[in-house]
């Protein structure tokens, strides 16, 4: 006859007997950690320096980061910058001006060269930048305004010279060379000498 401690020390060790392999279960552990480094840190900072080379081009630092390449802009119309927004915020009386005047926003999916001017994951359709937008207008309507704008600053100048030249009636006219006023219509810009 078997003592209870006996008894007690055979229940365990059946417990404890591995079962047939076709019950056992099998239960994968998990990793604790994932893997320390998954490539090697020089090799991930060089492949990001040839990305940016490739995204920013030319770093110095006078570089006109409002340029568009005359080859992105279509024959017949001309790319400017226009205001957009100030503080944030959009000025509606102005964006009206400007489509009275015949500016509109530049698509951004025209071409891939437009796309690549903004963020991959722009979700607008124009091309910003600093508070500026993109805009286009026919090179006809450009060359007008320009031509009338021209005329209306020659005509200011006309008017000016003959205010100078005139006298009020009643007193000597400046028909004389000696008193007529001399008008220099050029400008000339002093250079610093320590440039």
């Amino acid at each position: 006859m078997a003592s209870k401690f006996q008894k007690a020390v055979a229940q365990r060790t059946a417990a404890v007997k591995p079962a047939k392999p076709a019950e056992v279960e099998v239960v994968e552990r998990p990793a604790l950690r994932p893997e320390m480094r998954e490539e090697d840190p020089r090799a991930r900072a060089a492949a990001r320096v040839a990305q940016l080379r490739e995204h920013v081009g030319d770093m110095s630092e006078g570089t006109d980061e409002f340029y568009v390449p005359p080859s992105l802009v279509p024959d017949g119309w001309t790319y400017e910058w226009k205001r957009h927004k100030i503080w944030n915020q959009e000025d509606p009386a102005y964006t009206v001006q400007l489509a009275r005047d015949g500016w509109e926003e530049v698509p951004l999916h025209r071409n891939a060269a437009h796309e690549a001017m903004m963020p991959r994951n722009w979700s607008g359709n124009t091309i910003e930048r600093k508070g500026m937008v993109l805009m286009e207008r026919p090179t006809e309507i450009c060359n007008e305004i320009a031509r009338a704008e021209l005329r209306r600053a020659r005509q200011q100048v006309h008017i000016k010279e003959s205010q100078l030249a005139g006298t009020p009636e009643g007193t000597m006219s400046r028909d004389n060379d000696r008193v007529r006023p001399s008008i220099k219509k050029t400008f000339d810009m002093p250079i610093p000498e320590d440039l």
